[in-house]
């Protein structure tokens, strides 16, 4: 079953569509030097399966590092909204806490992802 959900920033500038395959349960934080000073948990959806539906001019891109995780907040309230993985670039990370009617802490406990390990950089 596919769930089709909204996602949008603070200030409601930003706004994407995700298609959500997986279950919320399977979302995760992870431990990389960026990742863990965010917090966020995100939930995964296939590049293919979120839409910007309005405010891409208003979205502002980080990168670090390798420079293939590329991390997008809006540029008026400063929301991490969502990423693209550098584990699979076919797949975006989504802000939990972003996804409109859901409650990061209603999924506690949130596994970890082994961000500082990553094999890109062995």
């Amino acid at each position: 079953m596919t769930a089709e959900l909204k996602v949008s920033c603070h200030c409601g500038i930003v706004e994407l569509s995700v298609r959500l395959k997986d279950s919320l349960e399977n979302a995760r934080r992870c431990d990389c030097s960026y990742c863990r000073r965010r917090g966020t948990p995100t939930a995964s959806v296939h590049r293919d399966d979120l839409d910007i539906v309005k405010g891409a001019d208003s979205l502002t891109l980080y990168t670090f590092g390798t420079h293939t995780a590329k991390h997008y907040f809006c540029k008026i309230c400063g929301i991490y909204r969502h990423h693209q993985r550098r584990s699979d670039a076919e797949e975006y990370g989504v802000n939990m806490g972003c996804i409109e009617g859901v409650n990061p802490k209603d999924f506690e406990p949130i596994g970890w992802h082994d961000g500082v390990n990553h094999p890109s950089d062995q």
